[in-house]
């Protein structure tokens, strides 16, 4: 089992300071990543926590997963690898003006 865990369902509030003492009671806790708007920097409801090893990221779970914070039940599992991206913007193909743009 990976060590990184998803946390999902987060109160907006939530900081990353929060969430590394809570995770502490279950280990010793690597990192913290809540993850954020770039446009605004409020948080989006979820984050990433890094246990020290296997045993502890188990302990997380099972202590966590459902658990009630700020009026939502949280969802914690292990992290998935981020799928792959097709890359660019889509579209497009190789049109051509017929005519200068100014």
């Amino acid at each position: 089992m990976a060590r990184k865990l998803y946390v999902g369902n987060l109160p907006y509030e939530i900081g990353e300071a929060d969430l590394q003492q809570m995770f502490g009671a279950a280990g010793t806790v690597e990192s913290v990543s809540v993850m954020r708007d770039m446009a605004t920097g409020r948080a989006r409801g979820f984050a990433f926590v890094e246990m020290s090893n296997d045993d502890e990221a188990q302990k997380a779970i099972s202590q966590f997963n459902e658990h009630s914070l700020g009026g939502r039940n949280l969802v914690v599992n292990e992290a998935r690898p981020r799928p792959e991206r097709s890359g660019g913007f889509g579209g497009g193909g190789n049109r051509r003006r017929s005519e200068p743009r100014w």
